[in-house]
């Protein structure tokens, strides 16, 4: 097949270079949150990036960009991505943009969410980007097959499972592994999330959770490990208030975790090249 055929064939993720879901197995483990930081990390080492959020009950990350007031638009090759800067280094799209209210509930059965995500995945008019994060809602659902099924056709890169330290969630991750398993996704690695407390007085961390189960059942899975992120509330408050952490604390104890994740994800891409 041509170079172009294959393009037209990718239609509007044509110029889309790698696919990242970002999944869990449960709610609450901030999944949103990595998705949002591992696109502003992706954009503060030069990369373009688009994200995609399906998670159609639970739209946090318009809020978590500070971009919640905008609106898309329509082009001709479908709809405009909200871009998050002047320097459009950053796109994202979610149903969030197309509710007349903030606060009004996506109450829809599965066949009418499934159309929309693979309405969002074909008719978004991302452009060229070096990575298009897709934020999921939680668990194994028909979103998820939805989702992955619409994406296998444009070879993704691979999933990034997120779990907190307890058992319970470690859990649920066991079975996201085995969802991917049966979908034939790749799984990129484990993020183990709120990975103890930074004092904000002393910087101790604390583990206020159980320690160490995403590492432990990465190494159970044979699946990479690619790292902690702990508690820390200026990563919290900079997601509160919209504003960029990655550019803003680079001495918070979250940052150097962040960016050894986002580390990991170019060298699982690279081979793919760029």
């Amino acid at each position: 097949m041509e170079v172009e055929e294959a393009a037209a064939e990718r239609g509007n993720l044509a110029g889309v270079q790698h696919v990242v879901l970002v999944l869990s197995g449960k709610g609450g483990v901030g999944k949103s949150t990595i998705s949002t930081e591992l696109a502003l990390a992706l954009r503060h080492v030069g990369k373009k990036v688009g994200i995609l959020d399906v998670d159609l009950c639970g739209p946090s990350i318009p809020r978590m960009l500070n971009v919640q007031d905008r609106g898309v638009h329509q082009c001709d090759s479908g709809w405009v991505p909200v871009f998050v800067d002047q320097d459009k280094s950053i796109s994202l799209m979610s149903i969030g943009f197309l509710l007349e209210k903030p606060d009004d509930a996506v109450v829809w059965r599965g066949p009418k969410k499934n159309a929309l995500i693979k309405q969002f995945i074909s008719d978004v008019a991302w452009g060229d980007l070096d990575f298009l994060i897709v934020d999921t809602p939680p668990g194994t659902s028909d979103e998820h097959i939805a989702t992955v099924e619409v994406l296998q056709a444009y070879e993704p890169l691979g999933a990034v499972l997120i779990t907190t330290p307890q058992a319970v969630a470690v859990g649920d991750v066991r079975r996201e592994l085995t969802f991917c398993k049966k979908m034939g996704l790749k799984v990129i690695g484990i993020v183990e999330n709120m990975s103890g407390f930074v004092c904000p007085h002393c910087s101790e961390c604390t583990n206020v959770f159980s320690k160490g189960g995403g590492k432990e059942l990465a190494q159970h899975a044979g699946v990479p490990f690619l790292g902690c992120i702990p508690l820390d509330p200026q990563l919290t408050r900079s997601l509160e208030e919209g504003r960029d952490f990655i550019q803003e604390f680079p001495k918070s104890s979250a940052f150097p975790a962040l960016m050894n994740i986002t580390q990991q994800i170019l060298n699982a891409a690279s081979p793919r090249s760029f």
